[in-house]
């Protein structure tokens, strides 16, 4: 079906609009079953008051997007092109969901070595669809056009990508809205590359738009304080769909600026670590990820979260300013 701006609008409300209706049947279930949050002793106290606190929505986030994909048709026989996004949604969520189950029950979740594994599978399974599907052996740099590096090298990099911006998404997920609003700006701005790509993407952003509206949907509850928690389901899966979109769209390179939030809160995270094992316990910041930290030196919880969304959105649109110029620049 030929897709414009109507139908991006249609599937971004549909999406929307669905997670409304079913979340709050989800949040008084989750209740009755005592499917809450697990709130870590070392994270900052004022975290103690989300102890109980329903999670585990990315499950009903991803099952919106799927149906309303497939009921929209960007997903089909004639739509290859949101095959692989959709698959990494889907097979990074199942891990998700197991790793929320646990967190629930135990207390703990699965292990990092395990979950890293999964996240790889699935992550190499992705990249070597995309690769044998599209014929990829290049990686697209702006302003420079497309440096061949083969296609086993390619395929490590993809995979290294998806593995690393899953992870990127979850680790920003510590603060009511940061992780579905940044999410949510970060799919914009791929929904417009999708649309202005040569060739153009139109069921890619079509995903994208239906992505965007099942987030904006969740934050409606998610927001502080919140009602509900997407969990690991909804954090790792939305990270891995993201970074799949931005291969396919060739637009990897400026995945990092356009996901900027991330690539922050991941790099405060290796810092620190990296930093308290080389000095014997000293820290750079009084916690990490960064938005602790600043959490730690007086900020309210919403003023670091708009915030975050400032820069998300402003990072969104140079990067779609990049992509802009460079495809001008190589015309």
């Amino acid at each position: 079906m030929t897709i414009g701006t109507i139908e991006l609008i249609q599937g971004l409300l549909i999406a929307f609009l669905l997670v409304v209706v079913l979340m709050p049947p989800y949040i008084r279930f989750a209740r009755q079953v005592r499917f809450g949050k697990h709130i870590r002793v070392e994270g900052p106290q004022s975290h103690y008051l989300k102890e109980g606190t329903p999670t585990g929505a990315g499950i009903l986030i991803v099952l919106v997007v799927a149906a309303v994909a497939v009921l929209l048709g960007a997903v089909g026989a004639d739509t290859p092109d949101t095959y692989s996004p959709l698959g990494a949604l889907l097979g990074v969520a199942a891990l998700g969901a197991f790793d929320d189950y646990l967190n629930v029950r135990t207390g703990d979740g699965i292990r990092a070595r395990h979950k890293l594994i999964w996240q790889i599978v699935v992550a190499v399974l992705a990249a070597l669809y995309i690769q044998r599907h599209f014929n990829i052996d290049a990686i697209r740099v702006p302003f420079a056009g497309d440096v061949v590096i083969g296609a086993p090298l390619w395929i490590i990099f993809a995979a290294f990508a998806i593995v690393s911006t899953s992870n990127g998404v979850n680790i920003t997920d510590g603060l009511d809205g940061l992780a579905g609003g940044t999410t949510a700006f970060a799919f914009v701005a791929y929904m417009i590359i999708a649309l202005l790509n040569v060739p153009h993407q139109p069921n890619l952003a079509l995903l994208c738009a239906i992505i965007i509206g099942a987030t904006v949907g969740y934050l409606w509850f998610n927001v502080h304080p919140a009602q509900v928690l997407m969990g690991d389901s909804g954090s790792l899966s939305l990270g891995a769909c993201l970074a799949v979109t931005a291969l396919i769209t060739g637009q990897i390179v400026v995945l990092p600026l356009i996901g900027l939030v991330f690539v922050v809160e991941t790099g405060s995270v290796i810092l620190q670590v990296a930093y308290f094992k080389a000095t014997g316990g000293r820290r750079i910041f009084l916690m990490s990820p960064i938005h602790h930290h600043f959490e730690l030196s007086g900020w309210d919880e919403e003023k670091i979260t708009v915030r975050f969304w400032i820069v998300g959105v402003l990072a969104g649109l140079i990067g779609v300013t990049l992509f802009l110029a460079s495809i001008h620049a190589l015309a």
